[in-house]
Order: structure tokens, then sequence, then C-alpha cells
């Protein structure tokens, strides 16, 4: 497994970071595999050398936290592993048990740890903006979590670039802790990220961790349309892949990529990653696995390098999109149902 430094932290993860959304319980969302299930893909990643694991407290609210701690401590050292987890959507329907305000953000840290079974998270995530609660208060309670000791690193997800800016500056001038990761949305086939935020965190030396690498499955060529609802289960009931990718151009990304995938005699998964994995500043894309093939091929990406008549093919068919991927489809439900145990 190749390795990179995650930004200008100084700590190696590898190139892959293994996503643990699809690792909890299936009565969070049916496609999600329980800890017995998801045995196999910890077990796997860590022999491939694979060392960087993302999660989050809304993932299965809490159990994804609880597999993934369990697993690693059973599987490897976990002084040797980079655990990231992220912090912002609900867990319930009460006051206080989302966003970002310094109260939420103190509770949930606390409860991530107890559920990870760690004295300290590697890298402590925002899993959006909150708009209600002031940039001061969240960047001051971050930083009071790495000061006690319970975190080492912030990272940030989705965001305009003006956004991210305004909390690296505002972090640099009080002295706080400031972002070192920045997990996004791009992709083969959606490529707006280009325009400002990449360059904002290649010259701010931020590491990108891109979520949806394949476009949920459709540069993996598991379906044939957004129609095909029966290519697999996640597909059937996913609500957010018809509102991130309702390009009619999208469908010309992926047959560029089947067309490259099968000159070379590989799988589109391989030629989509290996794509994204030569961008800079691409540190680890987030990649999901729900079958022992999705890991595989994933890992084989990792030594796949594309000729420049083949990248310029797969990026040929792209347009301009709409923005997508910074807060949930207006009046999508989270799905957050309880898990009782």
């Amino acid at each position: 497994m190749r390795m990179t430094t995650l930004g200008r932290t100084g700590v190696r993860v590898s190139r892959l970071c293994l996503g643990c959304m699809s690792y909890g319980t299936p009565e969070w969302r049916p496609w999600v595999l329980d800890e017995t299930t998801a045995r196999p893909f910890f077990r796997r990643a860590i022999e491939a050398g694979i060392n960087f694991f993302d999660t989050a407290d809304m993932y299965s609210l809490g159990e994804s936290e609880r597999i993934t701690g369990k697993l690693l401590r059973e599987f490897t050292s976990l002084d040797e592993v980079v655990i990231a987890t992220k912090v912002f959507f609900p867990m319930n329907d009460h006051p206080n048990m989302g966003g970002l305000s310094r109260k939420h953000i103190q509770q949930a840290c606390e409860a991530s740890l107890r559920r990870l079974g760690v004295d300290c998270i590697d890298l402590y995530q925002i899993h959006r903006l909150d708009p209600r609660t002031p940039l001061d208060e969240m960047l001051a309670a971050l930083d009071q979590l790495v000061q006690q000791g319970k975190v080492r690193y912030l990272g940030a997800s989705s965001m305009y670039a003006w956004q991210f800016a305004q909390a690296l500056a505002a972090a640099d001038h009080r002295g706080w802790t400031r972002f070192a990761t920045m997990q996004n949305h791009y992709n083969l086939i959606y490529r707006e990220e280009e325009r400002e935020k990449l360059p904002l965190c290649a010259a701010e030396n931020i590491a990108v961790m891109p979520w949806s690498p394949l476009a949920r499955g459709l540069l993996a060529g598991a379906r044939t349309s957004l129609d095909d609802k029966d290519a697999t289960l996640r597909a059937g009931t996913d609500q957010l892949t018809e509102h991130l990718y309702d390009h009619p151009a999208d469908w010309n990304v992926v047959g560029a990529v089947r067309e490259v995938a099968g000159e070379r005699d590989v799988q589109p998964a391989q030629i989509a990653l290996a794509w994204l994995l030569s961008r800079r500043p691409v540190a680890a894309p987030i990649i999901g696995a729900t079958k022992l093939a999705h890991l595989e091929h994933a890992i084989a990406a990792v030594d796949l390098t594309l000729s420049d008549d083949e990248v310029s093919r797969l990026e040929a068919p792209y347009v301009p999109h709409g923005v997508r991927g910074l807060a949930p489809p207006p009046g999508a439900a989270l799905g957050n149902t309880p898990v009782r145990r």
C-alpha cells in the first residue's frame, strides 16, 4: 500500500481511507453491514496496508463508531492507524443533539471517544457547517478539544471555498488549531471543486479526502441509468443519488470510464479511483465497500497509472454542474431511526 503525508501534519496515511458508514446496523440503512459481516472488510483492509479509517457519530447512530473501534483493536494496534470521525448531524430529534455549538461539540466528542474505545481521536471533523453557530464558537470549541488531548487534528467537510478560507484565517488570527483536512464531494462526474476549493487546499497544504469517489457506484458500473433501482440494495433506497447526479452528461463520463476500463481489462472502479488518486492535493479517497470485491478493486487502483491520453478521454465529456453535496436535499429524511440495545 502506498502512503502519503496528511497535509501539513506529518502523519502518514494510506492512499485509501476505508469509509465505515457501511458498517453498523441495517436498522439505520438496509444496505449497512452488521459487526459480523463487517469483520472481513476490516481484516482485509489491515492486511492490504490500509491504516486510515473514517466514520461519523451519525452513521448508524453511533453503532458504526463502536464497530470501527472494536474491529480495529481486534486486527491491529491502534497506535499504527489513523481514526477519523465526524460531528454535526443530529443523533435524534431532541434539542442540542446536533449542530456545532460548544455544548454539542464537547458532548459529541466525549460520546465518540466512548464508542470508539480510545482516549484520543486522531482526526475530528465537522460533517458540515452549522449556520446557527458563530464561527468563533465552533473553532474555539474544537481547539479546546485539541488542548485537552481528546483530539489530535481537526478536519472539515463540504462547504464553499470562501467559508473554508474564512475558517482557516480565523483560526490563524486567534492562534487556534486550524483544519488540516477537507472531506469534500469530488469525482469524475462532479468536478466543480476544481474551480476554487482544490486550489485553496493545495495552497494551504490541506489534505483532501473526497467522499463518494465512485459517485455512489455510478462510476463502478453498477447501474446503467438512474432509473436502474434494482442494481444494488443501496440503489433502491438511497435518496441522495438522484440529487447529486442528475445531469444527462453524467452518463457520458460513465461511458468513458467503461471504455478505458475495457481497454485496460480492469474494473471501471479502478479507472475512476486511479484518476482521483492522481489529482493534487487528493491524499486519500474515502472508499465504501459492502462486497469484498469492491475493496479489492480499490486496493488495485492504487498501483494503476493512467496515461495522459486516457486522462484526457476521461475528462473530455464533463460539463459544468450546479453545486451539489453541501447539504442534504430539501425535505430529505436523514433516517435517524434510534438503535435500541
